[in-house]
């Protein structure tokens, strides 16, 4: 057990921390539970207890840029502090997935966690097919978000409102940007691509109007970012061992160095080079 001092650092050392870090989100909780449990955790090993009726005096202000699916991994990025206020940064960066879809099966959330909703043949589908119709979707494009998702109406997310039984309306089609997709592998009826995108990128989407331009249709078995502003989920993302005071001290600090090569999170330049000229990103 640490002693009375060494908390009494941790708890000065925790709460004097203001930046940006990277963790590992694993599939299944979401986004706001990995969050919590960070928090606990810190706060457990800081030997500070938080009040039940005071929660609106945090004693450790905590916060991620952007939304990770319930049924994806990978990046996430927190903010600690007052880097907190440059989360909203995070959000209109550029993000890396690969994701694995399967064609022959629509889904009402357009991942597995949801209800099949439609069975189509997919035996005409190609690769070549496949890699073809890419092509629609790089660039600057409109995309409609899915029902089950983030957004919100009248204060409260969509997906709590369709749980609920309550009436929601579709969100308008909106522009993105894609910066780089290829196909990674093809076995039908499942594919792997990895997709380079801008903020407000829906991947749940692209696979289900990739399934509808070939005649078919199509989910997200699997989806992990792997990449979010500076922040890689090889180099940067602290898998759960180490959500500890002295490791997320050392990341903030890391993450100090990072944030300058990405500058207010500028939108990334397009590739100029032809289709058949991209080279696939091992993410």
């Amino acid at each position: 057990m640490a002693s009375s001092s060494g908390s009494v650092a941790l708890a000065e050392k925790l709460q004097g921390l203001n930046g940006l870090f990277a963790i590992y989100k694993k599939k299944g909780p979401t986004s706001a539970d990995v969050l919590n449990l960070l928090k606990n955790k810190l706060l457990k090993e800081a030997g500070i207890k938080q009040h039940p009726m005071k929660r609106k005096k945090q004693v450790l202000k905590l916060g991620h840029g952007g939304t990770l699916d319930s049924a994806a991994s990978g990046v996430l990025v927190v903010g600690i502090g007052k880097g907190t206020k440059m989360l909203s940064g995070m959000l209109s960066c550029s993000k890396k997935y690969t994701t694995v879809g399967e064609f022959g099966k629509a889904t009402d959330t357009f991942d597995a966690l949801g209800t099949v909703t439609e069975v189509q043949s997919y035996d005409h589908i190609t690769k070549d097919d496949l890699e073809s119709t890419l092509k629609k979707f790089r660039g600057n494009i409109m995309q409609t978000p899915p029902i089950y998702s983030a957004l919100k109406q009248n204060g409260q997310r969509l997906s709590c409102l369709v749980k609920k039984g309550e009436a929601v309306e579709a969100k308008p089609a909106r522009p993105v940007v894609v910066f780089s997709l290829s196909v990674q592998d093809y076995n039908p009826p499942c594919f792997t691509l990895n997709v380079e995108c801008g903020g407000g990128f829906y991947v749940r989407s692209l696979v289900n109007d990739l399934g509808k331009e070939l005649s078919s249709c199509a989910h997200v078995k699997e989806l992990i970012r792997t990449k979010q502003g500076p922040f890689t989920l090889d180099e940067h993302a602290l898998q759960e061992e180490k959500w500890t005071i002295v490791e997320i001290v050392k990341a903030v600090e890391s993450g100090v160095q990072l944030i300058p090569s990405e500058v207010a999170c500028k939108k990334l330049k397009m590739d100029s080079q032809d289709d058949s000229e991209q080279v696939k990103e091992a993410t």
